[in-house]
């Protein structure tokens, strides 16, 4: 089976399946485009015309939490838990907290009272996964699973705008989510799942858009 991930470097649901490969050590090749002048190849392969695509041999799986998924089905092991109720609990959590990439998308764009609600939105949704946390590593416990793998680009995001700025987004209220995030981003899995200068071009990102959060960046 000939797997090809198509996104582009910055893509937050790329890197979930980046990562998804690299746990369940499963060869990829990984194509990167331009997702404002993408190529006509990819425009007809594409149902919807966005990132990630999964190109297994030359059949198509789209949407980046059924690209998770399947990733899970063919490894040899589930990077999900047993327990069913358990598992559809982490699968509410996984598309739960995919809301929140929106989130951080509008406090990069966003004017200032853009930002603060952006900002809002997505605190409230940390403190919701604050109280369901485990005082474990990781969400269901030691192993490392779907759902921190789906958590792995927002504490990214995160951990770069608090660098980037006078920790304008810090999370320290939140002890059990800091704590999580703090285990995630020492995975080297989610470490090896961003190409070398990421951050960088994320910054350049930010200044770009002209937003609020932009001004409030500190020279690198």
């Amino acid at each position: 089976m000939k797997l090809e991930l198509i996104s582009f470097k910055l893509c937050p649901f790329a890197q979930r399946a980046i990562i998804s490969l690299n746990t369940q050590k499963l060869d990829f090749k990984m194509t990167y485009i331009n997702p404002m002048d993408p190529p006509d190849w990819f425009t007809a392969i594409s149902p919807t015309g966005q990132v990630p695509l999964l190109k297994v041999d030359d059949q198509i799986v789209f949407e980046s939490s059924v690209i998770s998924e399947f990733i899970n089905d063919i490894s040899p092991t589930s990077i999900h838990p047993k327990d069913v109720v358990q598992k559809a609990n982490n699968r509410a959590w996984i598309d739960f907290s995919s809301t929140m990439l929106g989130d951080l998308f509008n406090l990069v764009i966003g004017d200032e009272a853009a930002f603060n609600a952006a900002k809002k939105s997505l605190f409230s949704k940390l403190s919701k996964l604050e109280a369901v946390k485990s005082n474990k590593a990781f969400f269901n416990g030691e192993s490392f699973n779907l759902i921190d793998i789906a958590l792995a680009p927002i504490f990214m995001r995160l951990a770069w705008i608090n660098e980037f700025t006078d920790n304008a987004l810090s999370i320290t209220e939140f002890k059990k989510i800091s704590a999580w995030s703090d285990a995630i981003l020492e995975v080297e899995e989610v470490k090896s799942s961003v190409v070398d200068g990421l951050d960088d071009v994320y910054y350049s990102n930010i200044e770009g858009r002209e937003g609020y959060l932009s001004t409030l960046l500190v020279d690198e």
